[in-house]
């Protein structure tokens, strides 16, 4: 059991060093932003806040492309409650790492401030990409 289970942690181990790619790719980074709509003191983000938000905060900061998926989601709050929401998740690959991370805390701070939020879940894993 032990074996099998060194096994799989290895084949998910990546090597030390860069993440080598098969040309055309390239190494890159792929960032998955997960945004809750429930508001605070009741309702949720609606589809035109969620839309304006994109258009104005999130598109300025990465024009070369995006995907904005519609998802269920839960959390633990601060309070301790489990608490279930509509969210959003948006998907990016930047090949201009670590200069991304200034642009998604950008993002981030002003949906926050913007509705309220107590956070956005920020996920960041390296990948083979390439246009």
């Amino acid at each position: 059991m032990a074996l099998a289970a060194a096994l799989l942690l290895s084949a998910c181990a990546q090597p030390s060093g860069a993440l080598v790619c098969a040309p055309p790719l390239k190494p890159a980074l792929e960032v998955d932003l997960y945004f809750g709509r429930g508001k605070p003191g009741g309702g949720e983000v609606s589809d035109v806040e969620w839309a304006a938000f994109v258009s104005e905060t999130v598109t300025p900061h990465f024009p070369a492309g995006l995907s904005a998926s519609e998802i269920d989601g839960q959390y633990r709050g601060s309070t301790g409650r489990i608490v279930r929401e509509r969210s959003k998740r948006v998907t990016f690959v930047v090949f201009d790492a670590p200069a991304h991370h200034a642009k998604v805390t950008s993002i981030i701070d002003a949906y926050l401030r913007r509705f309220g939020q107590e956070s956005v879940l920020r996920v960041e894993r390296p990948v083979c990409a390439g246009l």
